[in-house]
């Protein structure tokens, strides 16, 4: 059974806890309305590891306060830590970032970090559940349960993005959140600092609509929100210059 690696010396190892990975590329494709959540707003799902603190400080640190989309942060820490992940990111973005309560409603503009020791999953309600991640690997908090449960519940208003990371977490639920409707970012080998869960979702089989450069993630996310209330996406798997 994995065991969570020991955390780094820097700051970015004070919060990257576990490990990912996987394999992926993808096409966006429509799915069948099945009656699923479509009233609520768009909503981002930024996944990652070792390496992610960075990442996620870009990205987020990229997107303007009148940014449509409820945004959930998931990065693999420490169970039983204190996390300081929510306070640093508030203070590198204009959108307020707080941790994830459980029964907390996704609202726009606003980002809800994942805690240390939860796992995550968006209900039919368009509330977060949060749950015991226990104190046994695998990754936790689990970036496959959280984007699984979106493919389930709101996939043509999602997308989840793929940032630094060891290990193959987020492939699965990538490929599901994609096979029903939901689009895949990951970003690419040159901008990440661990490149193995992009590279996992990458490999999977046809999970990941764009690979797309860190620094451009933020305005890639702006422009997919907008284009996403002309209709669903479509088209092969494109990297984003």
């Amino acid at each position: 059974m994995a065991t969570m690696p020991a955390l780094d010396d820097d700051l970015d190892g004070d919060l990257d806890g576990g490990t990912g990975g996987g394999t992926g590329t993808g096409t966006g494709r429509g799915a069948p309305d099945r009656g699923l959540l479509v009233a609520g707003p768009p909503v981002v799902a930024l996944v990652c590891s070792a390496g992610g603190l960075r990442a996620l400080m870009t990205v987020l640190g990229g997107l303007r306060a009148d940014f449509p989309g409820a945004v959930i942060v998931l990065q693999h820490q420490q169970p039983d830590r204190v996390s300081r992940l929510a306070a640093i990111l508030d203070r590198h973005c204009v959108l307020p970032v707080a941790d994830a309560v459980h029964g907390g409603h996704l609202r726009a503009a606003t980002v809800a970090v994942v805690p240390p020791g939860k796992h995550a999953l968006v209900t039919a309600d368009d509330e977060i559940a949060l749950i015991d991640s226990g104190d046994r690997p695998p990754y936790r908090p689990s970036a496959d349960l959280l984007l699984t449960s979106l493919a389930l519940v709101a996939p043509h208003r999602s997308i989840a993005v793929i940032l630094s990371g060891e290990g193959h977490d987020g492939a699965t639920g990538a490929l599901a959140l994609h096979e029903l409707g939901g689009q895949v970012l990951a970003s690419d080998e040159a901008t990440s600092n661990h490149f193995s869960m992009p590279s996992a979702a990458i490999a999977r089989d046809e999970a990941v609509d764009e690979v797309v450069p860190l620094g451009a993630m933020a305005d890639r996310l702006t422009a997919l929100l907008v284009d996403r209330r002309r209709g669903p996406a479509t088209g092969t798997a494109a990297v984003a210059g």
